[in-house]
């Protein structure tokens, strides 16, 4: 089979595509045809190995799992002879973290694994993206800073993939939502639901007088020692961009302080609470109230000019490889 390799660490020309042995599953695994395949921030990261404390997961000098991706949606070709939760001919789709990757014809993942049938009124092109953006804003959002009914929720770097999920969600849990994006994408994330739009390139949110019970900083641009000083009395930080004083902040107001710093590596959960919080939005996307935002298309050959892409950060919503 053909796939997309990430021969070192590096720059987008480290990616390969390369004929490899197509996977047998194992006893308690699916083979699934890849139709469809994100291609993330977070991808872009382990392509270059960075942060460096990262690698220690994912191999200290080379990658230990070559094959790029995560994000999948295929159907199932082979099932092995212990698989009870799918059978052959089965629409999936999921996300296989620190094994098989997705950018290629066709990927091995465990039925314990987090993949779940697919709906039917939902494409592969948007499911491929699921578990990168709405998944981990769901994660944020409503399980980490509890979002109620009228709280004042801010989305910094609203027009990404996170972005335009947390968007929606903190919408559909009732908060007021404040998108900052660049002028450009202000009528897409009106059309999400924000209630306002701030030009990151001509206003400083932190600077307008205005307080959020929530900020929400999907790109990891605007630090915590700025942003509490606009959070209310109890407000919460939330930021999926690790860095050492972001570690630092979490351990501090854990024990001190009203304020909030928070991370959480959502990928790393367990799979029962990420398959929990996968069906809940799998039931907002069939009621239409969480849709998936698609900027751009790629084959398989064309991986290194999407990673390139997305490595400019101007990407709107979700970046996917078409292998269908």
């Amino acid at each position: 089979m053909k796939a997309i390799i990430t021969t070192k660490y590096g720059s987008p020309k480290v990616l390969q595509l390369q004929e490899i042995p197509k996977p047998i599953p194992k006893e308690n695994e699916i083979l699934v045809k890849v139709k469809a395949a994100s291609v993330t921030k977070a991808d872009t990261m382990m392509r270059r190995g960075k942060p460096w404390y990262g690698r220690i997961f994912i191999g200290l000098t080379k990658p230990k799992y070559p094959i790029a991706g995560t994000g999948f949606s295929g159907t199932i070709e082979a099932v092995g002879d212990k698989v009870q939760r799918f059978q052959l001919g089965d629409d999936v789709f999921g996300e296989s973290v620190l094994g098989a990757g997705s950018n290629a014809e066709y990927l091995c993942i465990s039925e314990d694994g987090l993949v779940e049938v697919k709906p039917e009124n939902v494409g592969h092109e948007e499911l491929a993206s699921m578990c990168d953006g709405p998944l981990t804003s769901w994660n944020y959002l409503k399980e980490m800073a509890n979002v109620k009914s009228g709280q004042k929720v801010l989305v910094n770097g609203a027009s990404g993939s996170l972005g335009t999920a947390a968007v929606q969600l903190a919408k559909y849990l009732g908060a007021e939502v404040t998108a900052v994006c660049s002028f450009g994408n202000f009528d897409l994330v009106r059309s999400l639901g924000a209630d306002h739009v701030l030009d990151h390139t001509r206003i400083d949110f932190t600077k307008t007088g205005d307080s959020y019970d929530i900020i929400f900083d999907t790109v990891g641009k605007s630090p915590f020692p700025e942003c509490k000083k606009v959070l209310s009395g109890n407000g919460i930080y939330l930021s999926p961009v690790l860095s050492m004083s972001l570690l630092f902040q979490m351990l501090w107001t854990s024990k001190f302080g009203r304020k909030k710093a928070m991370f959480s590596a959502t990928g790393l959960l367990a799979v029962p609470k990420l398959r929990t919080m996968l069906i809940e939005l799998i039931n907002l996307l069939e009621l239409g109230k969480l849709k998936m935002v698609l900027d751009k298309r790629y084959s398989l050959h064309e991986v290194g000019k999407a990673h390139s892409y997305v490595d400019t950060g101007r990407k709107k919503g979700n970046v996917v490889v078409i292998l269908d």
